[in-house]
């Protein structure tokens, strides 16, 4: 078998969290009735002129200026001719010629240890298509226009990445900017975050790029990864047996884990890009451009460098709490006032759980009863000893829920840790008396039986009893 070089490049499609559509002033709001966020300027009718929503080019710019595009002063809209049922238009308006950002980068991390710089060829502007909903059952297809005209923007990157676990990790460094920087709400079960796969493989001898496919609509992080994994394993195949790559959008099938055809693949010029009469050229001042990029928050990259060095943590682990600017908040805050290392451990474990069990969506803490100073208070009490972290687990949900100061509330409860040594010593010395056969057998060698006794003494104080000197009684005890 020879060997190959994988050689991939993502267009990512970004869809920007404005109130209102590209051209228009109907609402983006998902789940709506099918065609009810509908006017005639999205819904394509002749003569309806469209306006330009100058929220969406400052969303646009400030993702280019991220990721250390040159952002152009003149751009301009042009028409993409295609027929699709959705698009009701007869076309798309794009940026064909003149987009609005150019030459960027971004850095990632490979699995190495080393770093590749991932080159980012254009940031564009255009409106989405509206969606086919098709029912097998009545053979009949529908249209719903509710999502034509959504302002989108395509972030096109060179032809950089190796490996599918390289073009993730360059993926996830994209979603972690455009929610950190609230450009996008990042559901990509809902389609705002999605990317299309441009994949081939060559003979490791060659410096030619070979024949390559593109793997359209991938909307999950897992199924770029299994795309791009299959599809260079058929690649090698085809190569491996003397044929030829043919150059094709595919679809991946994630029941079946496998690309299928979709169609041959078009070129720029089957489109026939023209400008829009319609729509005069985008223009940036330098003023604005100054505002702007004064406006950009710290990076993700180097918040979450900064709290690896905070907690001590690994960059798996904090991911999350750098992927939107309110969770960095929550946990700064948090950190501030209690040791870090817990303060991060207790938002990634149990407080991401009860979030999951009340709230659908994505993490917010402005929708949080519980605040950065409860958290902060939480961990100050188990360290100081008034609750065992079994308690403070037990609570957490209450705590979540009501909002209430954890220290207040535990000794409401009368849930505060027994440190009293005489109370103590008469629950070991009970616990001891009431196991002679395992006291034999820890004499006897078989220490890894204090874990038994310590278990025995926190049912007995119902969970109360510090465990440290439980742990301590005991041991002087069983000698």
């Amino acid at each position: 078998m020879s060997a190959y070089e994988t050689v991939i490049g993502l267009e990512v499609h970004v869809q920007l969290a404005t109130a209102s559509k590209l051209f228009c002033l109907c609402p983006t709001t998902f789940g709506r009735p099918p065609n009810t966020n509908v006017c005639e300027v999205c819904a394509g009718m002749p003569g309806a002129l469209p306006v330009l929503n100058r929220q969406a080019v400052h969303f646009a710019v400030k993702v280019g200026l991220a990721v250390n595009c040159v952002v152009k002063p003149r751009s301009l809209f042009a028409r993409k001719n295609y027929f699709y049922p959705d698009l009701p238009a007869g076309y798309q308006i794009s940026q064909f010629e003149l987009p609005i950002c150019e030459q960027g980068y971004l850095e990632i991390q490979t699995g190495d240890g080393g770093a590749r710089r991932i080159g980012i060829t254009r940031i564009h502007m255009e409106n989405d298509a509206g969606k086919n909903i098709h029912d097998p059952d009545k053979n009949i297809s529908y249209v719903d226009l509710n999502r034509a005209g959504t302002p989108l923007i395509e972030i096109v990157s060179e032809p950089d990445m190796r490996s599918p676990e390289e073009a993730v990790t360059y993926l996830k460094a994209l979603y972690g900017i455009v929610t950190y920087l609230e450009v996008c709400d990042g559901n990509m079960e809902e389609g705002s975050f999605r990317c299309d796969a441009n994949v081939s493989i060559k003979p490791t001898s060659s410096a030619a790029l070979s024949t390559r496919t593109e793997i359209k609509n991938l909307n999950s992080f897992r199924n770029v990864q299994r795309a791009l994994e299959y599809e260079i394993a058929r690649q090698q195949d085809i190569l491996d047996d003397g044929d030829t790559v043919v150059q094709e959008t595919r679809l991946y099938d994630a029941v079946k884990n496998c690309t299928i055809s979709m169609r041959s693949k078009e070129e720029a010029h089957d489109y026939r890009y023209f400008p829009d009469p319609d729509l005069p050229p985008v223009e940036i001042s330098e003023k604005e451009l100054e505002q702007w990029q004064s406006e950009l928050p710290e990076s993700p990259q180097s918040r979450l460098g900064r709290f690896m060095k905070l907690t001590g943590l690994p960059e798996a682990d904090l991911e999350i709490l750098v992927q939107r600017p309110a969770i960095a908040d929550f946990f700064e805050t948090a950190a501030a006032k209690a040791d870090a290392r817990k303060v991060a451990n207790y938002i990634l474990g149990p407080l991401l759980r009860e979030h999951n069990a009340h709230y659908t969506g994505l993490p917010d803490p402005g929708s949080w009863a519980m605040k950065p100073e409860g958290l902060a208070e939480l961990v100050h009490i188990v360290d100081q000893g008034l609750i065992s972290p079994k308690i403070a687990n037990d609570i957490f949900g209450d705590l979540f829920v009501s909002g209430s100061m954890p220290e207040a509330y535990v000794r409401a409860k009368g849930l505060g840790q027994i440190s009293d040594l005489s109370a103590l010593e008469k629950a070991v010395e009970e616990t001891i008396a009431a196991n002679p056969a395992e006291v034999a057998a820890y004499k006897g060698g078989k220490t890894k039986l204090l874990s038994f006794f310590v278990g025995q003494v926190m049912r007995a104080t119902r969970g109360k009893a510090n465990p440290a000197l439980v742990n301590e009684l005991l041991g002087k005890k069983l000698q």
